[in-house]
């Protein structure tokens, strides 16, 4: 039965293999208290509120790679342990990826609009739209071309199907297209973006309530967020979503889309030697946690560091996403590491 199986999955069950053939290491939870601990994620406050917690503890390092090129301290909350838990770790960065969860290129001047007069598109408004553009310009972009000579991947998730004009203007898992094509993909991707027409309907003005129960009825017919064709019109989601222009995509760099599933991505980043993700995004409380390319799939597989001020949180009522942000990633700490822009160093700049 075996010449049956695909490539990709003899791939996976000899990585697989060898992992189960790997030794254990018996670590040492020895958990030093910090005094004096200062506040975590606090260089960019108005991206993500600081972290305040008054215990913090010192652990070992989970990870120590031999030929180690990456410093990354991380941290994670422990509700047994009463407190923070700071974790200095040593990476590889011939087995490192970075993953940036979906970048989506709205109201950024490539043509791919928030409808009007009140669609719903990535942060909700175009105002939302434009802090995140603004972030990524600021945080992600920055982050990646330091990291980039030194990596062994960036790559970039985004929705919908792996198909042209986008596995054109890209290099992706599947296609690996030369620089003729590429333009001639991205000519093609956005124009399709700019014809499309971004006029559909407004909110409701008037609604038919029940009177006994005129509150159930009003949320029914007048949601909080409602992205349907109503507001945002027919084949607005079939739409091809380009990768964000606040962030410098390198003819290196690999885009993956969501539908062609976990499996492949995994199959994609094993293939490569990866062993190590740092993970980046929009939105930490959505997409960065549970859609393809997101933690809740990639910690099964793969040492996982949320870069916590490399990722937004949606923020409806609020003006901006630092403590929505906060609180997202201070939930994700119960099960996940986090670390931060500041955290992440070359091992040349940490000896300075």
């Amino acid at each position: 039965m075996i010449r049956f199986l695909t490539t990709s999955v003899l791939c996976l069950l000899l990585n697989d293999s060898i992992l189960l053939g790997q030794q254990t290491i018996q670590y040492q939870n020895t958990l030093t208290r910090i005094s004096n601990p200062q506040p975590i994620l606090a260089d960019y406050p108005a991206y993500v509120a600081p972290v305040l917690e008054q215990n913090h503890f010192l652990a070992p390092s989970l990870i120590s790679d031999r030929q180690a090129t990456l410093a990354v301290r991380a941290w994670r909350f422990s509700y047994n342990a009463r407190g923070i838990i700071e974790i200095p770790n040593l990476l590889d960065a011939r087995q490192t990826a970075v993953v940036c969860v979906h970048p989506w290129g709205v109201d950024d001047g490539q043509g791919w609009e928030t409808p009007r007069p009140n669609g719903v598109a990535f942060g909700g408004t175009p105002l939302k739209n434009e802090g995140i553009l603004k972030h990524s310009q600021e945080i992600i972009n920055p982050l990646l071309k330091s990291l980039r000579p030194h990596v062994n991947t960036i790559l970039y998730s985004l929705p919908g199907d792996a198909t042209a004009p986008r596995t054109d203007a890209y290099l992706t898992t599947i296609s690996n297209p030369d620089r003729i094509l590429r333009d001639k993909g991205r000519v093609r991707m956005l124009r399709k973006l700019k014809d499309y027409n971004y006029q559909a309907q407004g909110i409701p003005t008037a609604l038919p309530l029940n009177k006994d129960l005129p509150v159930v009825d009003y949320f029914k017919q007048f949601q909080g967020i409602d992205s349907s064709a109503h507001y945002n019109g027919g084949g607005y989601w079939k739409l091809p979503i380009p990768v964000m222009s606040t962030i410098d995509v390198s003819k290196e760099d690999v885009v993956f889309f969501d539908n062609q599933g976990y499996s492949e991505l995994r199959g994609f980043l094993k293939g490569r030697g990866i062993r190590h993700i740092l993970l980046t995004g929009y939105a930490t409380d959505m997409c960065v946690c549970s859609t393809t390319a997101g933690y809740e799939n990639l910690r099964n597989d793969f040492n996982v560091f949320l870069v916590g001020d490399a990722t937004q949180a949606t923020h409806p009522a609020n003006l901006n996403s630092a403590h929505a942000t906060n609180q997202a990633l201070s939930y994700a700490s119960l099960d996940l590491l986090i670390t931060q822009v500041s955290w992440i160093k070359t091992i040349k700049d940490e000896k300075r």
